[in-house]
């Protein structure tokens, strides 16, 4: 790892050190006094810090969406037309389960920049520290991504395997012979045939946008790229990822969510609670993007302040304090 950890009673030698340790392509991290020595012995054996959280939020998504889709499609029609469905347990229901998780985690990277821009418009000043909550979930975007990634693939590897599955073929050939027999000659439908196209495609766009975020997040690739086309990748390209994927729900919902045989032990389909996330968020960027609100935050981490815009305006200009340090 680059970073180094500093700690020292003496001030002067401490700063030394953090400049020697810049001048060496190191990223020096200053944990005050000497009394801090414990825990940087401990640091080593530390296992995956900034993962914890992250996995137990990953996991606990998956453990809820997919208890919540086995009671819809499976428990609903057992209940109701003594249907037995627990064969889509293993793959089915798991596939349900995956795409909410990664849209949702993807959602949660987002989101914590957009509380964090709230937080400081509300001030109005780069300069005060997050709350400890907002801080650590922060330091843990990269993780949520990750796993959002991860969770979108095995959904896409999932997705190609439903073809294979004995009950599909069982399926495909129950409803030939339900045509055959009703003696259609053409069950082609344009609606659904366009659904499946764009479906299909703002699939492969999403997972595409993700595989390079999650690319530029090595530290490799991450060190070649200057801050500006790093802001891009990371901001821009994932807010258009999570749009496309926004879109791919959308799509696989298509009029579904206006009917209310989906609607099984009054609850909303699986795409609907997918799509709860995502649409704050977009919205959240929308207000952002608004040239009123997005002049003021970017005057604000420029360094200007809301109570020294007061204090300017009638004629008394504040000393900032050295200590003050920025948090974004």
């Amino acid at each position: 790892s680059p970073q180094v950890y500093i700690c020292s009673n003496n001030v002067q030698a401490r700063h030394q050190v953090i400049e020697l340790a810049r001048q060496l392509s190191f990223i020096p991290i200053d944990l005050g006094a000497l009394s801090s020595s414990r825990e940087i012995e401990n640091l080593p054996l530390r296992l995956f810090t900034l993962w914890k959280g992250p996995v137990v939020i990953a996991i606990s998504l998956a453990m809820f969406f997919f208890i919540y889709s086995f009671i819809r499609d499976v428990i609903h029609p057992y209940v109701r037309n003594q249907q037995s469905d627990f064969y889509k347990i293993p793959i089915e229901i798991v596939n349900k389960t995956l795409p909410i998780v990664a849209i949702t985690l993807l959602s949660l990277v987002y989101l914590s920049g957009l509380i964090a821009a709230g937080y400081q418009l509300y001030y109005g000043t780069k300069y005060r520290r997050f709350p400890p909550w907002l801080d650590n979930w922060l330091q843990c975007r990269k993780q949520l991504g990750l796993l959002s990634f991860f969770f979108a693939a095995v959904h896409v590897a999932y997705s190609l395997c439903l073809p294979m599955r004995r009950s599909e073929r069982y399926l495909f050939l129950n409803l030939a012979y339900q045509q055959v027999h009703a003696n259609v000659e053409n069950s082609w439908n344009e609606e659904e045939v366009w659904r499946i196209e764009m479906y299909i495609s703002f699939g492969i766009m999403s997972l595409g946008l993700l595989s390079l975020l999650a690319v530029t997040s090595i530290p490799s690739v991450n060190s070649a790229l200057n801050w500006r086309e790093f802001s891009f990748i990371q901001s821009t390209l994932g807010y258009v990822a999570l749009l496309i994927s926004t879109f791919h729900v959308l799509i696989y919902g298509w009029k579904r969510a206006f009917q209310e045989e989906y609607y099984r032990f009054y609850t909303p389909p699986n795409f609907v609670l997918a799509l709860v996330l995502p649409s704050i968020v977009i919205l959240g960027k929308i207000i952002l993007l608004l040239p009123c609100v997005s002049r003021k935050l970017r005057r604000i981490r420029r360094g200007w302040e809301k109570s020294h815009g007061i204090e300017e305006a009638s004629g008394s200009v504040p000393h900032l304090s050295p200590e003050r340090i920025t948090v974004m």
